[in-house]
C-alpha cells in the first residue's frame, strides 16, 4: 500500500502484531474462561503497547503472565525490546535471571519438587534458552541498526571526500591554467611593450612617439591586471577575501584615463558620483560597462563617434529580469518584479555608425561581454539595455542601484 494508508499501516503493524500474538498465546494456554491466569496473561499482552517507550517496566509487568499464566510470547517480546533499546549488561543479566526464575518455579510455589532432578534440569535448560534467545536477537538487531547508521555516515563522508578531491583537482587545474596563461600572454604583451618602447626612442615623429607611449602604457597595465587575475586563479581554496584583495578594483575615477587610452573619438559627460555604502561595487560595474562598450566600438564600429554619460540614478529601479532585444548579443533586461527606489548610477554609452573608410580590425570575440554585463547588473539589482539605434549605431544603457550591498558580482572580462 502506498500513500497515507500505507504509512499508517507501516506505523501501527510493529506495535499491534506483538500484542495480538501475545493475546492469542494467552488464550491458547489458558482458554477463554474468565480466571486469574487468563486475566494476568492478557494484561501482560496489553502492556506490550508501551514496550518501546518503557521497555524495562513493560518486561517486569509481563513476568506475572509467565509465572501465573504460563505464557511465553509477552515476556520474550519484552526482553527482546529491552535488549534492542537498553542493552546494559547488568540490566540484561538481571532480567534474564528473573525470566529464568519465573519460568523455572511453578505456580503455586508449593508444587515445586526439589528432588525431581531430571525434570528440574530440563526446565532450567528450557528457561535459559527462552531468556537467551530474545536477548541475542535484540542485540543483533541493535548492532544491525548501528552498522547501518555507520555505513550511512561513511557514505556521506566518502561523498564529502569526493567533493573535496574534485575541488582540489579544480584548484590544481586552475593553477596550471594560470601558469599557462601567464607564460603565453605575458610573453606576448612584454614583446609588445618592448617594441613600443623601441619605437618611442627611435622615431622622430611626435605623433608616433605618443602612440608608442600609449601602447607601452596599455601593455604595462595589461600585465598588471594579468598578474592580478593569475593571483585570483591561483588562490588556494578559492578564498573569496584573498581573491577580492588580488582582483583589480577600478572605479569611475579611472574613466577619463580609460577613455584617453582608448584612441577613440569620445565625448564624456559626467564625473565621479559619490554614493552610499556599496558605491564602490556599483562604480566598478559602471567602469566595466564602459570598458566593454568601448571594446565593442573598436571591434564593430571603427571610426564611430562615442558619447558616454554617467549620471546619478534617482528613479525607481526595477527588479531583475531579461528580455532579448535587437542586434547580436544585445539584450533588454527589464524588471518583472516590484519596483524599489534606490540611488545609484545610470551609465549610457552611445556610438554612431562606423566610418566607411576605416579598416575593421580583425579582433577575436567570444560574444560573452554583454552576457557578463547583464549578470553584473542583475547581481546588483539593476537593468541593462543594449540595442541598435535608428541611425545605424548602438547604445548600451545600464541602471545600477546602490540598494543591494554585500556581494561583489566579480570581474567579468570583455568579450
Amino acid at each position: 500500500m502506498h500513500g497515507a494508508p500505507g504509512r499508517l499501516l507501516r506505523r501501527i503493524t510493529p506495535v499491534t502484531v506483538p500484542v495480538l500474538l501475545a493475546i492469542a498465546d494467552a488464550m491458547l494456554v489458558n482458554g477463554v474462561g474468565i480466571g486469574l491466569e487468563l486475566g494476568v496473561s492478557v494484561g501482560a499482552a496489553v502492556v506490550l503497547l508501551l514496550r518501546r517507550r518503557f521497555p524495562l517496566l513493560v518486561f517486569l509487568l509481563t513476568l506475572p503472565g509467565l509465572y501465573i499464566g504460563y505464557i511465553w510470547f509477552a515476556p520474550m517480546i519484552g526482553l527482546y525490546t529491552l535488549a534492542a533499546r537498553r542493552p546494559g549488561r547488568a540490566r540484561l543479566g538481571i532480567c534474564a535471571v528473573l525470566l529464568i526464575a519465573a519460568h523455572f518455579f511453578p505456580y503455586p510455589i508449593s508444587d515445586f519438587e526439589l528432588t525431581d532432578y531430571r525434570e528440574n534440569t530440563l526446565v532450567l535448560i528450557d528457561a535459559t534458552v527462552t531468556s537467551a534467545a530474545p536477548i541475542a536477537l535484540g542485540l543483533l538487531m541493535r548492532t544491525r541498526r548501528e552498522l547501518a547508521s555507520r555505513v550511512e555516515d561513511l557514505t556521506r563522508s566518502l561523498r564529502r571526500e569526493d567533493r573535496l578531491l574534485a575541488d582540489r583537482v579544480k584548484t590544481t587545474e586552475r593553477a596550471r591554467l594560470a601558469r599557462e596563461m601567464h607564460d603565453v600572454v605575458a610573453h606576448q604583451v612584454s614583446l609588445i611593450s618592448l617594441q613600443a618602447g623601441a619605437v618611442q626612442v627611435s622615431t622622430e615623429d611626435a605623433a608616433a612617439r605618443a602612440g608608442a607611449r600609449t601602447i607601452r602604457e596599455l601593455s604595462v597595465r595589461t600585465l598588471e591586471e594579468l598578474r592580478h587575475m593569475v593571483g585570483v586563479l591561483r588562490a588556494d581554496g578559492g578564498d573569496a577575501g584573498a581573491a577580492q584583495d588580488l582582483a583589480p578594483q577600478p572605479d569611475l575615477e579611472e574613466l577619463p584615463r580609460l577613455i584617453e587610452m582608448s584612441a577613440l573619438d569620445v565625448t564624456y559627460e559626467g564625473g565621479v558620483v559619490a554614493g552610499a555604502k556599496g558605491a564602490k561595487t556599483v562604480e566598478r560595474a559602471a567602469f566595466r560597462t564602459v570598458q566593454e562598450a568601448l571594446t565593442n566600438v573598436r571591434k564593430h564600429a571603427p571610426g564611430a563617434r562615442v558619447r558616454i554619460r554617467v549620471d546619478p540614478l534617482d528613479d525607481a529601479v526595477q527588479g531583475e529580469g531579461a528580455v532579448q532585444g535587437e542586434g547580436e548579443g544585445a539584450g533588454r533586461f527589464d524588471g518583472a518584479g516590484e519596483s524599489r527606489a534606490g540611488h545609484g548610477l545610470r551609465v549610457e554609452i552611445r556610438n554612431g555608425p562606423p566610418d566607411a573608410t576605416a579598416t575593421v580590425p580583425a579582433l577575436p570575440g567570444g560574444g560573452h561581454g554583454l552576457v557578463g554585463l547583464r549578470e553584473r547588473a542583475q547581481s546588483l539589482g539593476g537593468t541593462l539595455e543594449a540595442r541598435r539605434t535608428s541611425d545605424g549605431g548602438f547604445v548600451v544603457r545600464a541602471e545600477l542601484p546602490y540598494g543591494r550591498v554585500g556581494s561583489d558580482p566579480g570581474e567579468y572580462g570583455a568579450g
